[in-house]
């Protein structure tokens, strides 16, 4: 069953009358109402293009953060052959916010890791919500390792609201990973390419997104900190996330003219959540061509590319 956020109601009641007048037909109740649900089809579909092309940031971190959106699992079943996940950071245990290991894509072979939020209460339970604690970070650094060794491509999928902050994260060195592991995203001599898919929160993103390139998809938000907390900084007051995420240039667009991200991953209309196999897609076409970049460059070029690109960040502005 579709899940729609609030400001897509318009969408909502026409796609429900839609399918009501669907229902109708289907029993025999009803006489000659095709022509009624192509004109309410293409009254809805347009009401959800104008929707979109015209988000505000706030809308677009909704969006963002959609139940139904799809999560790291779902890029790495879609692109990647022949995966086999890889657990445990060989320090304390395993942490599930991160899910990592080797496989192929499109014939190559690959190093691939991501947050994931997981996709019901037991499952987000599971993932921490995709807040990952020291020993997912420590994780990732042990799979950047083993792509170093062996030459491996490293993708990232992006979609973490930010490391988890709690006193158990904190005695075993909450900072100190994922200082290490960002110290292993920008020392990788193979090529990385990070992906936000979702949200991109702070330090628990960028930990990972160090990278020869980074990508976003269009509707996705990448942030020091999320609109909310911002707000209860800022104002003291949680109901300005609104004002905070105008302000803060959370989205693919803003992130694009600053020079933060590199390129923007077009979505379907009305959001990956609408058609996942569509967004799934389009993303392996451009972590391909970025990859095909870097084809054949020694490894210390591939470092000084990575370093050239974060320090332009924000100059010429």
């Amino acid at each position: 069953m579709r899940s729609y956020l609030d400001f897509e109601k318009p969408v909502a009641e026409l796609e429900a009358k839609i399918e009501e007048l669907r229902a109708m037909a289907a029993t025999g109740d009803a006489v000659a109402i095709g022509e009624e649900i192509q004109r309410l089809e293409a009254k809805a579909a347009e009401a959800l293009r104008a929707l979109y092309a015209q988000l505000t940031p706030w809308q677009k971190a909704q969006v963002a953060r959609h139940q139904q959106r799809p999560h790291a699992s779902e890029f790495i079943a879609g692109l990647i052959e022949d995966f086999v996940p890889l657990a445990g950071d060989r320090k304390f245990g395993e942490d599930e916010a991160i899910i990592g290991g080797l496989g192929r894509f499109r014939g190559l072979s690959v190093c691939v890791m991501g947050h994931e939020k997981g996709s019901d209460t037991d499952s987000r339970i599971r993932h921490n919500f995709g807040m990952a604690k020291p020993e997912g970070y420590r994780k990732a650094v042990r799979l950047m390792d083993l792509a170093s060794r062996f030459e491996l491509p490293v993708l990232s999928f992006v979609d973490t609201a930010g490391a988890y902050p709690g006193i158990g994260a904190e005695e075993r060195g909450q900072a100190e990973a994922i200082a290490r592991s960002t110290e292993a995203c920008l020392a990788l001599g193979a090529p990385n390419v990070a992906v936000v898919i979702g949200e991109g929160g702070s330090g628990g993103a960028i930990a990972v997104a160090a990278t020869n390139r980074v990508l976003m998809l269009e509707h996705a938000i990448y942030s020091v900190i999320s609109p909310e907390g911002a707000a209860s900084i800022l104002w003291r007051d949680t109901a300005k996330a609104q004002d905070a995420a105008t302000n803060m240039k959370i989205t693919a667009a803003d992130l694009l003219r600053f020079g933060v991200i590199d390129t923007i991953i077009q979505e379907p209309v009305g959001g990956a959540h609408r058609d996942p196999g569509a967004a799934i897609k389009a993303t392996g076409d451009v972590i391909e061509a970025a990859l095909q970049e870097f084809a054949g460059q020694p490894p210390e070029a591939v470092r000084r590319a990575r370093q050239d690109k974060f320090l332009a960040i924000g100059r010429g502005l």
